[in-house]
């Protein structure tokens, strides 16, 4: 019996590798810390293997976890202490607008954690705004609020610079 939850498992993990890693990624904002939170978002879901596989989503049980875990990472006073120099370059893609794409990531990098998550669970993962609070503990108003706060950071962030400013 033992094995048939390892293998049913490894088999969960497998198929859905890639898309923890661009959750991840997307939470981390480099692939080595993605790599760092998958690995140890894998490693708590399969001490809790039981209990997820029979939820009603394997998929958001998964996530719950690996949003759980980076949240608790950046409470951490490691989290603030450390500084990780830049990793791996990222590859080339064949998006027309590069220059957007780097000025959405570096400012989605300023957010506070807990505001990434919930524009990485709400617009990303398509989340309504229950199963985002449901994901993050805590309430719908609390989903709202940290969107709306996201969301006009972002906007003040990302306005265009007026010619006479510049």
């Amino acid at each position: 019996m033992r094995s048939s939850r390892e293998s049913e498992f490894t088999d969960y993990v497998q198929a859905r590798l890639p898309w923890l890693r661009r959750v991840a990624y997307l939470l981390c904002q480099d692939w080595q810390g993605a790599d760092d939170l998958v690995q140890v978002a894998i490693t708590r879901l399969y001490t809790h293997w039981g209990r997820a596989r029979s939820a009603a989503s394997v998929d958001a049980y998964a996530r719950m976890v690996l949003i759980r875990t980076f949240l608790a990472e950046r409470r951490s006073a490691w989290a603030r202490r450390v500084t990780l120099s830049a990793g791996y370059p990222d590859l080339p893609d064949s998006a027309a607008d590069h220059e957007t794409r780097l000025d959405v990531r570096a400012a989605l990098v300023r957010l506070p954690p807990r505001q990434r998550a919930t524009l990485v669970l709400r617009f990303y993962c398509d989340l309504p705004v229950e199963e985002t609070a449901k994901e993050l503990g805590c309430t719908p108003g609390t989903v709202k609020s940290q969107t709306a706060k996201a969301l006009s950071t972002l906007r003040r962030t990302l306005a265009p610079v007026p010619a006479e400013e510049a």
